[in-house]
């Protein structure tokens, strides 16, 4: 079952990634993923690529190369360092790169920008893009399917990694778009997955995030939240659609929760 699952680490410092990897390796989680964001970024984000290479080479880590975040000086610096992180990772089985232009896009540095400059160069890479299946309806943001239709015709994309949110009806549809437009290539494809709590929902509540479309039914109810989210596991693994578990799991009452919201799902996995 945690072999069809994967599960992103949130950290400070490499003594705590260091405790969170650890946890995974005694409880079996293989597939990881480290985001660029916060206090991850720029040099602790290199160390700890630099850290799982020497010490944890047995995982599959997904890194969440965020142009803004990582960006330095100027673009052609900072296209220079994405480059020595791609031919870091260039062949290696373990380590994929799912490629994000950031919280706010950098003028001639977005994902399309890197993706147009990465045909010319000769490095084999896992390379996966984001795509969020709310945007136009919740957002009024009408130009994400013309977004990803230019960074697919780049050729590179190996991935496709779907934004949360708890319209079922809407993801199903625009999941069926991106399938018949993938059809002819192979895609992977992946979907967020928070876990549900009281915390995660005041939190939510205080401080929305930008490009996430919650219903308020379910921020006003855990249990009718709690009942979106298998429905919502159900979806994802009836569609080959691996869950990426973006909640804190690195306690085993904390792993416990996801593993029970699981249970009655086996037959998928």
């Amino acid at each position: 079952m945690i072999n069809r699952l994967r599960y992103e680490l949130s950290f400070k410092n490499i003594t705590e990634l260091e405790k969170k990897l650890n946890f995974c390796k005694s409880n079996g989680i293989k597939n990881i993923n480290i985001p660029c964001k916060g206090s991850i970024k720029k040099d602790l984000f290199n160390l700890t690529f630099e850290h799982i290479q020497n010490n944890f080479r047995e995982l599959s880590v997904v890194y969440h190369y965020s142009l803004f975040y990582q960006y330095s000086k100027n673009r052609l610096k900072s296209y220079q360092d994405f480059i020595e992180f791609c031919e870091k990772c260039n062949g290696n089985n373990n380590c994929e790169i799912l490629l994000v232009s950031g919280s706010k896009k950098k003028k001639n540095f977005d994902v399309l920008d890197v993706l147009y400059d990465l045909q010319s160069e000769k490095l084999k890479l896992k390379l996966g893009i984001a795509y969020n299946p709310y945007l136009d309806r919740y957002f009024y943001i009408s130009s994400e399917k013309d977004r990803y239709n230019k960074k697919i015709s780049s050729g590179l994309i190996k991935s496709i990694w779907l934004q949360y949110g708890t319209d079922i009806n809407l993801l199903a549809s625009e999941f069926n778009y991106l399938q018949k437009q993938n059809q002819h290539i192979n895609i992977k494809f992946f979907g967020s997955l928070f876990i549900p709590s009281k915390l995660f929902i005041a939190r939510f509540k205080y401080r929305p995030w930008k490009g996430v479309y919650i219903a308020n039914k379910y921020l006003n109810s855990l249990e009718s939240f709690c009942d979106f989210t298998k429905d919502l596991i159900n979806f994802y693994l009836a569609n080959n659609i691996t869950p990426v578990i973006e909640t804190d799991f690195s306690s085993s009452s904390k792993f416990e929760v996801i593993n029970s919201l699981l249970k009655n799902k086996n037959h998928y996995l």
